[in-house]
């Protein structure tokens, strides 16, 4: 054999091998394309897998906060459930976070959906934005009992200050059913697997909580970051009109868009609500898990597990006073307000603090207690708890009697602000102060 037809067979066996490489490569990368697409049940640019361009913050928020009463048997069998929720901010794709934290077994959802409202108080949806939610590719999710899952991102158009249709649907039966109550919100059921149907007319049944929905996510460039409004019914807007948003974080939100619009140098950042009423630093609610569970218990689910939180908001102690059976002792509450500081300062979050506003006139007020408050106070505002301050105290408080509410800002009750009092109550927040992050610890 020739130097060259030597040359030549090296060549041939040489190709020879490269096509059969090329070959293996290529069954190997379709089994391996073939095996995501079975692990996520949907093909290669499904809805269901948008673009990653923004930033995920969330947009609407409630803690889950009790077992639904009448719901320890059957839970919410056969029947669709459609939330009703309110945007701070918006974005291009979606997601939700479920929660079966008073579950005692696992809830099996089977169908979900996210959809714009057509109108006001509807249960409508606009039939264009309809969509169906999935969870790592499927459309069935068990929700274990005291856990939580969230879905996998949908492409959709969601537009700030706006409501949105969350809609699910379970075949069978788990109770207790998580729910928020006191939303100052209706929200709908109906019989059977309604969840896309889109004219609204199936949902009969109102009601005013949220049930499994827990938030509501969205990937934008309207938000650089996520403030945590965390609180008790002041933050969770006892006393505010029905259906209206004009809770404080409401209005906060209203307030950061606005200036942005304005040109203003301020920070870009959305409002989620995380009060729940009747909340207190130190000590949770009765049952197992509790219902009610204390900022100390619930801060890592209801701050440090929100996306790209920047700031928190913390308007915590009232309940903490008019529900010890003797005198609060204000040294026990501070250090509890601390605990959440350290927690935060731990993530880089960066925490405002409110002072306590004042509640003569309430059945629950004594000169005792009003001496507590003022004490707690004191030291918010000498900056020895918190980053900064919210002064909701002197913000609302009645100038020629401090122990009382002003009487235009107050519902009736001596205790929960009006909706002009909700708006006062966000426009004592410094926008300046939600800028910069957590100080370094030393």
């Amino acid at each position: 054999m020739t130097r060259r037809h030597g040359c030549a067979l090296l060549a041939a066996i040489c190709a020879l091998i490269a096509v059969l490489s090329a070959a293996i490569y290529g069954a190997v990368s379709s089994d391996e394309g073939t095996a995501r697409r079975a692990a996520t049940g949907r093909p290669p640019g499904s809805s269901a897998a948008p673009a990653s361009a923004g930033t995920w913050v969330g947009t609407w928020s409630a803690s889950p906060a009790a077992a639904e009463p009448g719901t320890e048997i059957t839970g919410l069998a056969g029947r669709s459930v459609r939330n009703v929720v309110h945007t701070s901010v918006g974005g291009t794709s979606a997601r939700i976070t479920l929660s079966n934290l008073y579950g005692r077994r696992p809830l099996t959802v089977t169908h979900a959906s996210i959809a714009l409202a057509a109108d006001d108080d509807s249960a409508a949806a606009v039939p264009e934005t309809m969509r169906r939610l999935t969870f790592r590719g499927a459309t069935t999710v068990a929700v274990p009992a005291g856990g939580q899952v969230t879905s996998d991102a949908v492409r959709i158009a969601v537009p700030h200050d706006s409501d949105v249709l969350v809609t699910t649907y379970s075949p069978t039966s788990a109770g207790p059913v998580t729910h928020h109550p006191r939303a100052r919100q209706i929200s709908y059921a109906a019989r059977g697997d309604r969840t896309d149907d889109v004219t609204g007319t199936p949902y009969t049944e109102e009601v005013p909580y949220w049930r499994h929905l827990t938030a509501l996510d969205v990937l934008g460039d309207e938000a650089d970051g996520t403030v945590v409004a965390l609180g008790d019914s002041l933050t969770d807007g006892a006393g505010s009109t029905e259906g209206a948003n004009r809770r404080w974080p409401d209005v906060l939100s209203e307030r950061i868009r606005d200036a942005v619009a304005d040109g203003r140098d301020v920070p870009r950042l959305s409002v989620v609500n995380q009060g729940i009423s009747g909340n207190r630093v130190l000590h949770d609610g009765p049952g197992r898990p509790a219902d009610n569970p204390s900022g100390l218990n619930r801060f890592a689910r209801d701050v440090l597990g929100r996306p790209n939180v920047e700031v928190v908001v913390i308007d915590l102690g009232v309940n903490d006073i008019l529900r010890s059976r003797r005198t609060a002792d204000p040294d026990r509450i501070l250090d509890g307000l601390r605990t959440l500081v350290r927690q935060a300062h731990a993530r880089g979050i960066k925490v405002v603090g409110a002072t306590l506003m004042p509640f003569y006139g309430h059945r629950g007020h004594t000169d005792e207690r009003e001496a507590v408050r003022r004490e707690i106070n004191a030291e918010i505002r000498s900056g020895s708890v918190f980053d900064a301050v919210a002064d909701f105290d002197e913000a609302l408080r009645d100038p020629y009697d401090p122990r009382r509410l002003r009487a235009d800002y107050d519902s009736g009750d001596h205790l929960h602000p009006s909706d002009r009092g909700y708006e006062r109550m966000a426009h004592a927040i410094d926008l300046d102060d939600l800028r910069g992050a957590a100080p370094a610890p030393l």
